[in-house]
């Protein structure tokens, strides 16, 4: 497995957790993504974008990584353009490290749909912004490594056939979850947490860190 970690813009905390994410992975900047550096300690070995967002007083190192630029009037985004090229490099899984928050909501629903269609095309995604983290849901079941009494989600991108959910304060099994239903939202960890899913798309949303 080739890993990959994409700074995004988004809001980011650098938690125990996300470190041993982005442990000994390649690393791609997006534009303004590239603020988080510093604060993971990584140096990316490719900044992409227009950089119409590039931070003010970048440290030395940050400001000689190589940079590939695009036009700003684009049909992609800097960070779809980003993972893009993290796949030409040979990227077989990705955290998408800053994927949530900032100032642009669009960009965040599209990170996590392009998470999703990359799942379906096999590879591996986690979003993350430290604090909380996303993972592709689609048909078949995984268990998932998180503590007792964490806040967790399961917010449906179509309606759901055949969801279980064991290990967690309220459990499922093989129900139908319509599209834009509540159901699935604001349970808990209680164990080891299972999901499966017979049919449908999914994305898991988790808070393993609810301090921040």
């Amino acid at each position: 497995m080739s890993l990959f970690t994409i700074l995004l813009g988004g809001e980011l905390v650098a938690t125990p957790r996300l470190r041993r994410q982005i442990a000994g992975t390649r690393v791609i900047a997006a534009d303004a993504g590239i603020a988080h550096a510093t604060m993971l300690d990584v140096l990316p070995e490719l900044w992409v974008g227009d950089f119409d967002s590039v931070p003010a007083n970048l440290p030395t190192e940050l400001a000689k990584v190589p940079r590939q630029t695009f036009p700003p009037e684009k049909d992609m985004t800097d960070g779809e353009l980003a993972v893009a090229v993290a796949r030409e490099r040979g990227a077989t899984a990705l955290v998408l490290a800053g994927a949530f928050g900032g100032p642009r909501a669009d960009h965040a629903f599209l990170h996590l749909t392009l998470a999703l269609r990359l799942a379906e095309m096999g590879v591996g995604v986690i979003l993350s912004s430290g604090a909380q983290e996303g993972i592709p849901l689609l048909p078949g079941s995984a268990g998932y490594d998180y503590d007792d009494e964490t806040l967790f989600s399961i917010l449906g991108f179509s309606d759901l056939d055949g969801l279980t959910v064991t290990g967690a304060k309220w459990p499922l099994t093989s129900v139908e979850v319509p599209f834009g239903s509540s159901l699935t939202i604001s349970n808990q960890v209680k164990g080891k947490l299972e999901i499966g899913l017979a049919q449908g798309r999914a994305m898991l949303l988790v808070h393993p860190y609810p301090e921040f």
